[in-house]
């Protein structure tokens, strides 16, 4: 099936997430959560249900499918680094991960806390040359080893009316990966060349990926992962993000669009990025488009009613305090009674933690928002 299936033959997920995208004044909210994955433990300990937590909390089935393969919060390597120990520091160790990173790690514990990055693979031409790039070469064959198999879901997915989502690393994520956080400030500076070789090669590899892909499906969504932000505000100039960014982002779109099988699909650029992102909603809007933006972080200034008020234009998702879930339920009742009505009034929101669930919120703590969500969204 090329074009659209009729609302009747949508899954029930379906429509409701398409009508979040369309900002459809009313309608039910989209239930689904960021990400439990920081949480389980804890929660487990403290007697959360066996069982389908899908059903124990409220979310909505899937509606839509991810196609993948080009990455998220790294570059989509092919192969990818080997892990290796680097350095034994006692209690804990500098590991290569496979994104070719030294990262500091407790010993025996590699997750459940935020790393410490101690270094990062490209540091020059050179090393982007002879370590990084024939990494990212979009002819490798294993990626596309199960293309087919791959693409026969996403067929199926369409054909019951779920978004075909092409997610994958933005540049900024995907130059904080390969250079480093803080060396990438100076290397806009002191080496633009490395960058926008870097960036050639990501729209390289994103494009020829995206068009195997879109040789099967039509996509309705185009989702970067950004992280451009920070508590403050943007970590890079409107003129860095012009010159460095958006280009390579204008021709990747260009190049989707002219290739959609069904060529009156209307393509949504969605963005995520954490921090205080709200002097990034005109310029993204303005360069490519972006019409979905999340998970706005309530610590860094993000109120997601006063956004939602200044730019009616804007679909979202997140904007619920993860602080908030932490407290009692009259602090959670007070939070949803601002949010939710108001969100849902005007239509195109997904309410969400604005960042993964972290420990310290009591399982029953969040079942009792996410039942004010359902009270409120359907």
């Amino acid at each position: 099936m090329v074009g659209l299936p009729s609302r009747e033959r949508m899954a029930p997920a379906a429509r409701k997430l398409r009508d979040v995208y369309a900002r459809v004044p009313g309608a039910p909210f989209y239930h689904k959560t960021f990400g439990l994955w920081m949480c389980l433990d804890t929660w487990r300990q403290q007697g959360l249900p066996e069982g389908d937590l899908a059903k124990l909390f409220h979310f909505d089935p899937p509606g839509n499918h991810s196609l993948g393969q080009l990455g998220w919060c790294e570059a989509a390597f092919a192969p990818a680094f080997p892990e290796l120990p680097i350095e034994d520091r006692g209690e804990t160790e500098v590991v290569q991960d496979r994104a070719g990173r030294h990262v500091l790690f407790f010993k025996g514990r590699r997750s459940g806390f935020m790393p410490e990055y101690v270094d990062h693979p490209v540091k020059d031409l050179a090393t982007w040359e002879e370590d990084v790039r024939w990494r990212l070469d979009p002819t490798t064959a294993s990626r596309y080893a199960d293309l087919e198999a791959r693409m026969a879901t996403a067929r199926t997915a369409a054909d019951r009316g779920l978004m075909i989502c092409q997610n994958l690393v933005g540049g900024y994520m995907y130059l904080r990966s390969l250079i480093g956080p803080e060396q990438l400030l100076y290397a806009f500076y002191d080496m633009p060349e490395v960058i926008h070789a870097c960036m050639e090669q990501w729209l390289l590899l994103a494009d020829a990926v995206i068009a195997r892909h879109q040789e099967h499906v039509t996509l309705d969504v185009v989702f970067l992962a950004e992280d451009i932000c920070y508590n403050c505000g943007p970590l890079i100039s409107p003129d860095m993000f012009r010159e460095f960014l958006v280009p390579y982002y204008q021709q990747l779109l260009r190049n989707i669009r002219s290739r959609q099988l069904d060529p009156s699909r209307h393509l949504y650029v969605e963005i995520d990025t954490d921090g205080y992102a709200v002097p990034m909603i005109r310029p993204y809007q303005e360069t490519v488009g972006m019409e979905m933006m999340n998970p706005f972080e309530v610590a860094s200034g993000c109120d997601v009613v006063a956004i939602g008020q200044a730019h009616p234009e804007l679909a979202m998702s997140g904007g619920i305090d993860k602080r908030v879930l932490a407290k009692t339920t009259a602090d959670i009742d007070r939070m949803c009674e601002r949010i939710l009505p108001a969100m849902r009034e005007r239509g195109g929101f997904i309410p969400t933690c604005d960042h993964g669930v972290p420990p310290e919120v009591p399982w029953q703590n969040y079942l009792h928002y996410r039942e004010r969500c359902i009270e409120f969204g359907d």
